[in-house]
């Protein structure tokens, strides 16, 4: 069941999912979008230009990010739209947090606007891997 359009608030936050990155998680995303690009399974090339090691998909973390936003909405389909800018990589290990909030409500359409991103934690200070991204989703 979608979530109810009386029962959002704008300003409210999106309950926090959090998930550490794995290699396998990597692999089997590589393997279930196609995407075999060596940077992100090969460790020598990703050190070769400039990384610890091999890093995730942008759209790996952008796939844990809806997966955050259709657990808090209840179906998927009610995701109407969504864009995302990447703007740091992610490295094998780390653990990413999606969320958001509700900055928009419109009661004509039962359509909220909301506010999304991913963070991490590293060397002792917050990285945002996607920043400046937002979703627009229809409610019941």
């Amino acid at each position: 069941m979608t979530r109810r359009f009386e029962d959002v608030t704008v300003g409210e936050g999106i309950p926090a999912l959090a998930k550490t990155v794995t290699r396998e998680d990597v692999k089997a995303y590589a393997d279930a979008s196609g995407d075999q690009n060596p940077l992100h399974q090969d460790d020598d090339l990703a050190r070769a230009v400039g990384f610890p090691g091999i890093i995730a998909h942008g759209m790996f973390t952008m796939a844990h990010l809806t997966s955050c936003l259709v657990g808090w909405l209840g179906d998927a389909s009610a995701l109407h739209r969504m864009r995302a800018q990447f703007r740091a990589p992610v490295f094998m290990g780390e653990t990413i947090v999606a969320g958001g909030t509700v900055r928009a409500l419109d009661r004509a359409t039962r359509r909220a606007t909301l506010d999304l991103w991913v963070t991490l934690e590293r060397d002792g200070s917050t990285e945002y891997p996607i920043r400046r991204s937002e979703a627009e989703v229809q409610l019941d």
